[in-house]
């Protein structure tokens, strides 16, 4: 018998905890969206150190995991813009970024064959940064801190590791689109 679903159902579940986390968010109850995504956070470890580990790792998996960040990410992102607590600018960037990402990992499936590979070190490094902008705003947020330099610096963090992985992307995927044979020839 293979456990290989035990990772995806996890991640599954980080899904279904961004309602949860969207809806404690436009309540202003932070301290409790902060608990909702650290489980998200430790789910994530956890899927991710099961996948490795005992070699579960399935196609599936590879594409559930990175839609529910993405999907964890932009739903906090939009409603902290919405709340008027992270700049409308940084969304838009975050937002984009991976749209470009998602809108080239689409058109490569069609063109020239089958999406696969790890995410390069910047992407992992920008995905750390925009988590620790979301948990630190909302941290801020929950216990009052006066936090304006350290919310710039991070959300400077971000808007570059974003600029630069999404570039990475885009140059990475590019070379390899023109190594390989296309679909449609």
């Amino acid at each position: 018998m293979t456990f290989k679903w035990i990772p995806n159902v996890i991640c599954a579940g980080r899904v279904i905890l961004v309602a949860p986390i969207i809806f404690t968010l436009l309540n202003e109850q932070y301290t409790a969206a902060l608990a909702l995504i650290g489980i998200a956070a430790l789910s994530d470890a956890i899927d991710g150190l099961l996948a490795r580990s005992f070699h579960w790792r399935t196609r599936l998996g590879s594409l559930l995991d990175p839609t529910a960040d993405k999907l964890l990410v932009f739903s906090v992102f939009l409603t902290l813009t919405y709340l008027g607590l992270v700049p409308l600018v940084l969304t838009v960037l975050v937002v984009s970024r991976d749209a470009v990402i998602v809108a080239g990992a689409m058109a490569y499936q069609f063109l020239i064959g089958p999406v696969s590979g790890e995410p390069a070190l910047i992407s992992k490094l920008n995905t750390a940064a925009q988590l620790i902008f979301m948990i630190f705003v909302l941290t801020a947020e929950a216990f009052q801190w006066q936090s304006s330099q350290v919310v710039l610096i991070l959300g400077s963090v971000v808007v570059f590791t974003s600029i630069t992985s999404g570039l990475n992307y885009v140059v990475d995927w590019g070379k390899r689109a023109c190594q390989k044979p296309h679909i449609a020839s």
